[in-house]
């Protein structure tokens, strides 16, 4: 009998083992806010706009103070994100567009063989879902949301349509979701207060106002994800329109501002719609935000599933300069970093992060790592147990071991070019950054490119130039800015750019 009962306990230890269920690949929730400041959040130093939410996350997870979007404007930073290829390499290099200005037939379509991390995550057994603005390709074409690897799309397929927050549709996968009681709200940009109509006058604004408010509607999308594939994995892909204008929120959010801000009314042009208190809507708007994502997180911990779940928090470019409402001075939406969407300097592209997995990341932690968004793509593959994923192409590093508490080497460089505004590159090694502008000729202005270098160490405002003291390491990272650059055969200019890249 002695000798039986260790023998069972030994059949029973097998079975058990035999039965136990592999551990489960984490869900994946990247939330992308549009066109929010390293300023614009609590967490990173925001004492305006409320945002518990994302305070709460960074507390309970780790901030990235060094993380870089892929570009200083919304299509080429998504394509960074989506297909691991830094700026110098990716599909998309600038927002180049199909069709006439207000067409919306979409943005120029990635290709059939560019990689996407969606599909490299379905390839690995994931549900896949984006909710909110794509700006890749649109409907039909071979860079839709749904020939890219996502089994759902709810939201504006088109980035230019998703400058109104009460638009009359929506895209629902490969169709049209009408939102009805938003037909008073012009589909047009450019619509300002009808002559003699009083700006301080709230019934000056109705016509601007509708009854469907785009981003409720995807939160909605997302939270039903989220419960339809609770019992696997999935990767809930929410680029949410926040805060890009035009400047629209729903009365209830706008109650908690209005009032109680320094604000004169925006009567609208400039291609965008008008508000009478523009610094309380973009506060609202960011903290009606800071909202849907507590909606998703409280829903995670609901489902038993916060310790499954990685949430991930960031924004495409720099909150954009002061146009139609819009105020950075006012918030300090950059905080001390120089420049706005559109430029290559740290406002232009250094975006807050904030990555959340309870058990697994180090609570209240803080990485000063540089990392952009071309590391997403190996760094989700490989928490996900799926390296095998990652495309060769991919010019990312993964950076799971710094989100896992350990240590990793600096990477070697951080490249950046944009095709918009002149041309401009910039490369990132340690703490000094080269920047080069005015890259592109034009028909009638050649290009007169000039090259400016800081140290971010000691002066991450950028404020002085010290390329005249250092040739060598100016003519160093001259080097690597000419190996990076590949010329593109979709953005073809005749361009200083491409004169480098072939010396």
């Amino acid at each position: 009998m002695k000798r039986i009962i260790p023998l069972l306990t030994l059949v029973f230890a097998a079975a058990d083992l035999t039965a136990a269920e592999p551990a489960r690949k984490p869900n994946i929730i990247f939330v992308l806010a549009d066109d929010l400041g390293y300023g614009d959040i609590g967490a990173f130093g925001q004492k305006i706009i409320h945002t518990p939410t994302l305070d709460k996350l960074a507390a309970d997870g780790m901030k990235f103070t060094q993380h870089y979007a892929g570009s200083p404007v919304c299509a080429p930073s998504r394509c960074v994100l989506i297909t691991g290829k830094h700026p110098g390499h990716e599909f998309v290099r600038d927002n180049h567009e199909i069709g006439t200005w207000y067409s919306f037939q979409g943005q120029i379509p990635l290709p059939a063989t560019e990689p996407s991390i969606a599909a490299a995550l379905k390839s690995a057994g994931y549900a896949t879902a984006a909710f909110g603005k794509w700006g890749l390709g649109g409907v039909g074409s071979t860079g839709e949301p749904l020939a890219q690897g996502f089994d759902h799309f709810f939201g504006f397929n088109d980035q230019r349509q998703a400058h109104n927050y009460f638009p009359q549709y929506l895209n629902d996968d490969a169709g049209k979701f009408i939102l009805t009681g938003n037909t008073n709200v012009s589909e047009k940009e450019g619509l300002s207060l009808p002559p003699g109509a009083d700006p301080n006058d709230p019934a000056s604004y109705a016509s601007f106002i509708g009854k469907q408010y785009a981003p409720d509607l995807c939160t909605e999308r997302a939270l039903k994800f989220i419960r339809d594939n609770k019992d696997k994995p999935f990767f809930l892909y929410y680029p949410t329109t926040v805060p890009h204008l035009a400047l629209q929120v729903p009365e209830d959010s706008l109650a908690e501002y209005k009032g109680k801000l320094d604000d004169k009314p925006y009567p609208g042009g400039n291609g965008y719609l008008p508000h009478q208190y523009p610094h309380a809507s973009y506060a609202a708007m960011i903290t009606r935000m800071d909202r849907d994502i507590g909606r998703m997180v409280q829903l995670v911990k609901d489902l038993g599933l916060e310790e499954d779940t990685i949430i991930i928090f960031t924004s495409d470019n720099g909150a954009v300069f002061p146009l139609a409402g819009i105020d950075p001075v006012y918030f300090q939406s950059n905080g001390k970093l120089r420049g706005y969407k559109q430029d290559i300097y740290e406002g232009g592209i250094r975006e807050p992060l904030i990555v959340s997995w309870k058990g697994h990341i180090p609570a209240g932690t803080t990485a000063s790592l540089v990392t952009g968004f071309e590391d997403w793509f190996p760094t989700l593959l490989e928490l996900a147990g799926a390296k095998n994923g990652i495309p060769k192409t991919a010019d990312g590093i993964s950076f799971a071991p710094t989100l896992l508490g350990g240590k990793q080497p600096e990477r070697p460089f951080l490249y950046r070019e944009f095709h918009g505004v002149g041309g401009m590159q910039a490369v990132r090694v340690g703490d000094w950054k080269l920047v080069r502008l005015h890259l592109l000729d034009t028909p009638k202005k050649p290009a007169a490119p000039t090259t400016e270098l800081y140290n971010l160490g000691t002066d991450p405002a950028e404020t002085t130039d010290v390329a005249a003291a250092h040739p060598d390491l100016v003519a160093k990272l001259e080097k690597i800015l000419a190996e990076q650059h590949t010329p593109s055969t979709e953005f073809p200019y005749k361009a200083t750019l491409d004169k480098a890249s072939t010396d």
